[in-house]
This record gives C-alpha cells, sequence and structure tokens, in this order.
C-alpha cells in the first residue's frame, strides 16, 4: 500500500461528497460534472485500496473506513481554509509597498494621489522612493514603477504601461530662452546642457532619435538625480532633458517649454512584481496607472 496522499482532487471531491452527501450537490459546489467526482471517489478508493461508500437505496453510505477519513479530512479542509482566509485578510489588510524614483514620486505620482485613491479606494497604498536601489525581490516592497528597456527579467511579472517620451525642457525665465524657443534642435549641439548622473544615456539617446550627433553634445552642470536636474530647469538654469510624464505639469502651468517636442525611446514605464508574488492588487493598480496615462496623452 502506498504512504503517499492521495491525489489533491480526488480527496477535495471525497469530502465534499461526504459532507454534502450527495454526490449532486458536491459537483455543483465544486463546479465540475457529476461524473467527474464520482472518477474522483473511484480514484481515492483504488489508490487507499478500501471502499469508501455503499450503496443504499438510491443513495450513498459511508463504510467504516469513510467515516474515519470523513473525520480526519473535514477537519484538514476545514484548517486549511482557515488558514488561507486568515492568510488572504492579512494580505488585503498589509499595504501594498510600491518603490519608484524620487522624482517619478513626486513629479507624477504625488500629484495623482488623491485621484488614486478615490479611484481606488480599497487599495493601501504605501510609497517608497529610491534611485537605483530599489528591488522588488527584496523584502518591504511589493512592486517597482520604473522607466526601463526590455529584456525584462525572467523572475519578473512585468506590466508594460506607456512608451517613454523624452525631450529637452526650459524655463522662460533662462538667459537664452529667447535665443533658444523658435531655434532648430541642432542650436542645442553648442549649448551647455544640463544633465544627471542616474540618466547618462538620456541625452545622446535624444539626439540620436532627432538626427543629430551625440558626440557633439556638450554638457555643463551635472545633478545625481532627475528631480534636482528639473528643479534647476524650473529655476532657469538651462536646458534639461526628461521624460514627458515628469513635466507634463510644469509644461500645463508655463513652468517649462519643450519647444523640440518628446520623442519615443526604446525604453518603458513598466510595474514589476516578482513572479513567486502575483497579486491582484499590482494588476488592479497597473490598469490604472496605464488609464491615466492614457488620459494624459
Amino acid at each position: 500500500m502506498s504512504h503517499d496522499l492521495p491525489p489533491l482532487n480526488a480527496l477535495r471531491a471525497f469530502e465534499a461528497t461526504a459532507r454534502l452527501n450527495s454526490v449532486s450537490q458536491a459537483a455543483e459546489q465544486l463546479h465540475v460534472t457529476h461524473g467527474a467526482v464520482s472518477r474522483q471517489l473511484k480514484v481515492l478508493e483504488e489508490h487507499l485500496g478500501v471502499a469508501l461508500f455503499i450503496k443504499d437505496g438510491r443513495g450513498l453510505k459511508l463504510t467504516d473506513a469513510g467515516i474515519r477519513l470523513r473525520d480526519a479530512s473535514a477537519e484538514a479542509f476545514e484548517r486549511l481554509r482557515t488558514v488561507c482566509a486568515e492568510l488572504t485578510q492579512s494580505t488585503a489588510d498589509a499595504p501594498f509597498v510600491l518603490g519608484c524614483s524620487g522624482s517619478l514620486l513626486a513629479r507624477w505620482f504625488i500629484p495623482r494621489l488623491g485621484r488614486l485613491n478615490a479611484d481606488l479606494p480599497d487599495l493601501r497604498l504605501h510609497l517608497s522612493a529610491g534611485e537605483g536601489d530599489l528591488d522588488p525581490r527584496r523584502p518591504g516592497l511589493d512592486a517597482l514603477l520604473v522607466f526601463a528597456e526590455p529584456p525584462w527579467p525572467a523572475d519578473m511579472q512585468v506590466y508594460e504601461l506607456a512608451s517613454e517620451r523624452i525631450g529637452p525642457v526650459m524655463s522662460p525665465r533662462f538667459a537664452g530662452f529667447e535665443r533658444l524657443q523658435q531655434a532648430p534642435a541642432s542650436a542645442l549641439l553648442t549649448e551647455p546642457l544640463l544633465h544627471t548622473t542616474s540618466r547618462p544615456q538620456a541625452w545622446p539617446s535624444w539626439a540620436q532619435q532627432s538626427g543629430l550627433d551625440a558626440k557633439a553634445l556638450k554638457y555643463g552642470q551635472g545633478f545625481e538625480h532627475l528631480y534636482y536636474l528639473l528643479e534647476a530647469a524650473v529655476a532657469g538654469l538651462g536646458v534639461a532633458i526628461a521624460p514627458e510624464p515628469l513635466v507634463a505639469e510644469d509644461l500645463k502651468a508655463g513652468r517649462l517649454v519643450a519647444p523640440w517636442g518628446f520623442s519615443e525611446t526604446p525604453a518603458q514605464l513598466a510595474l514589476w512584481l516578482p513572479k513567486r508574488a502575483a497579486d491582484g492588487r499590482a494588476r488592479q493598480l497597473a490598469q490604472w496607472l496605464k488609464n491615466e496615462l492614457r488620459q494624459a496623452d
């Protein structure tokens, strides 16, 4: 006789049949056919080598072995239901911790946080800012919102939200504003450009997309993070390069202008979470983010 546990589906079919005292009701509860339950009961009896039911008129009656297994399986499945309910409730009660860069958080997410809370009132969202050091594989973080280029990590569930679009921006307060606002993009080749060490390829990528020689670019003041770069641009310190969503509010308010428009890059704004930690809240958040980005176009 095998000492391995019987197939789980067979045990589920038996537990439901014994508890409801009906194959038909068990089939209805398990969302399968009457025949499927009957086959699972036969599999279970063959595995155990004992009869669990005997015919009793038009119905079934548990044998002594069936009664023993009913009591044991009822206790085990009830315990499983209780623990699963506790785990589900624990997950639902815990905040969903989302990591993203400080610039994305401050310039795009926070201005929309009130709308997100109104649209998804059951989503307890906790935001964690960082620059290049956030990894949803580590404890304490459920997902990551990030601009990145495929291919995606094999161990990540990735929701692609929108293609990245970048472009040069400057403030009307900038001393060179009048000279540059009507000039072609090539005028930026002689301009000392504001840049950031966190995105060193931003300017070269834009130049390539614009048909310009990236090697001819000249760089001025540098900043460690994009947030500081954009604050410098708003302050009128020069021309910066930025993803379109992060300057959308500044463009609407006239704090920045984008005379040369925005070019699409190979990168995507995407929501990442480990495949081993699939969470329905991530799918819900991804859909909201995608809708929000679409409305902004």
